[in-house]
């Protein structure tokens, strides 16, 4: 499954005028494969994933999350198609102080009312995938930066997405960490058949991607191009 977007418009009011975010943006991430998003702050990449992540319905155009055409589909519909076929990586991973690695893992999951023996089996997988399996037990303050964003990734994967959407996972994190990050992301998307949307800031390990492309003024650019070898 991958996820599609066809002639795709988006505008936000400012005073008597509209502002465009997006404008007729067209891109489709197959599964399996990762394609970078980059260009200037204001350019409309946060606005681009709120779309791909129907958090925000746009103006105009087409968005297909694997194989369903999210056109016309009321709030409870949205919601669902969210819980089990899109994954949200943030920016900050935003983990709750009181539960442990497997916890933050195991309450997305309980959205669904799953039976809790097969929700823990699950977050301890996750957690072994992201090379935290020995960290189960363990609150955020007791993790380093990477380690929380690696449970960010985790978490984003609890239910198994078709689709899944990373936003600047780097920018909290040093060279090192932030390229072991992205190239975390880059096997998981593999390994799991995902369609992979990463927005960063961080052009230094582009050639984790499959495909950069560049956001100026709500617009991809044309010459979309390989990523770096």
């Amino acid at each position: 499954m991958s996820l599609y977007l066809s002639h795709v418009t988006l505008t936000y009011p400012d005073g008597a005028a509209r502002v465009t975010a997006l404008d007729d943006v067209r891109l489709d991430v197959p599964a399996g494969s990762l394609t970078a998003v980059v260009g200037p702050s204001g350019s409309g990449k946060s606005s681009l994933l709120a779309v791909a992540a129907t958090l925000i319905t746009p103006d105009r155009g087409q968005v297909v999350v694997a194989g369903t055409d999210t056109t016309g589909l009321g709030r409870p519909e949205l919601a669902a198609l969210r819980r089990t076929r899109i994954g949200i990586v943030f920016q900050q991973p935003n983990l709750l102080a009181s539960l442990t690695a497997a916890e933050q893992l195991q309450v997305m999951a309980h959205l669904d009312r799953r039976a809790p023996r097969t929700v823990r089996a699950r977050a301890l997988e996750l957690l072994d995938a992201v090379g935290l399996a020995d960290q189960a037990g363990r609150r955020p303050h007791q993790l380093s930066g990477g380690q929380r964003q690696r449970i960010n990734i985790a978490r984003a994967l609890m239910n198994d997405p078709d689709v899944l959407l990373v936003d600047e996972p780097t920018s909290a994190l040093d060279h090192e960490r932030g390229a072991a990050i992205l190239d975390l992301v880059a096997t998981l998307t593999r390994e799991r058949r995902t369609a992979t949307v990463l927005v960063t800031h961080d052009e230094s390990h582009l050639g984790v991607a499959d495909r950069v492309v560049t956001m100026v003024d709500g617009r991809l650019r044309a010459d979309t191009v390989p990523a770096p070898a």
